[in-house]
C-alpha cells in the first residue's frame, strides 16, 4: 500500500495498541473491542485503517472475524528507517 498509509496507521495510539495486542496471536474483533474504552464502531474503523495499510489480516470463521498481525509490512518500514539512518540493509 505504501509507506504513507503505514505511517498514518501507526500514528494513532489505539491502532498501535491493537498491534501490540495482536503480537501475542490472533484475536476476534470482540476480543479487541473489549480492551478499549471506545465504541465497537470506533474499533472497527481502527481495524479498517490497519487492514488498509496491510498491517493486519482478517479471517472469517463462522460469524466471527479474527485479526492477526502482518509483520512483513513492519519489516519493510524498519528497513526503510534503517536506510535513512545510513545503516546497512
Amino acid at each position: 500500500m505504501g509507506i504513507q498509509n503505514t505511517l498514518k496507521a501507526l500514528s494513532d495510539p489505539i491502532r498501535r495498541e491493537i498491534l501490540e495486542q495482536l503480537k501475542s496471536g490472533r484475536l476476534s474483533a470482540g476480543e479487541i473491542s473489549e480492551k478499549f474504552p471506545v465504541s465497537g464502531a470506533a474499533v472497527s474503523k481502527h481495524l479498517s485503517v490497519l487492514k488498509e495499510a496491510d498491517l493486519i489480516r482478517d479471517t472469517k470463521e463462522g460469524k466471527f472475524i479474527f485479526y492477526e498481525l502482518n509483520a512483513s509490512v513492519l519489516e519493510e518500514v524498519l528497513l526503510w528507517l534503517k536506510g535513512l539512518k545510513g545503516e546497512e540493509k
